[in-house]
C-alpha cells in the first residue's frame, strides 16, 4: 500500500470517528457520584429501589456508586459468581422494578 493510500485511510479513519462524536451537553446525575477510587458504593443508590430499571437509569446509578461496570439481574438471570467489587448489581423482579441494589 503506497504512502497516500495509508494517509488518505488515516484521514477518512480520522474523519469518520468525528462524526460519531456527541456535542451534546450531558445533564448531571442529581446526587453526587461516589469516589470511583473507592470502588463501588450501593449506599449511594439506595433512593432507586421501587424504580423501574432502564439502560439509561442502570448507567446513572453506575456513576452515582462511581462502579466501573454494572448489571441488571432478573429473576432467574444466569450470573457469574465472581466477585468484583467494582460492579453495581440491580436486582429487578417480573415487572423490572428495582428490589435490591449491590456490589460485587
Amino acid at each position: 500500500m503506497n504512502l497516500m493510500t495509508r494517509f488518505s485511510l488515516i484521514i477518512a479513519t480520522a474523519l469518520l470517528a468525528a462524526g460519531c462524536s456527541s456535542t451534546a451537553e450531558k445533564s448531571q446525575p442529581a446526587i453526587t457520584p461516589a469516589d470511583p477510587n473507592q470502588g463501588c458504593t450501593s449506599s449511594a443508590v439506595e433512593h432507586l429501589k421501587g424504580e423501574t430499571a432502564t439502560p439509561e437509569l442502570l448507567e446513572q446509578a453506575r456513576q452515582q456508586a462511581g462502579a466501573s461496570t454494572a448489571r441488571i439481574l432478573t429473576p432467574g438471570s444466569v450470573v457469574t459468581l465472581e466477585y468484583n467489587r467494582q460492579r453495581l448489581n440491580l436486582n429487578v423482579d417480573d415487572q423490572r422494578v428495582i428490589t435490591r441494589v449491590s456490589c460485587g
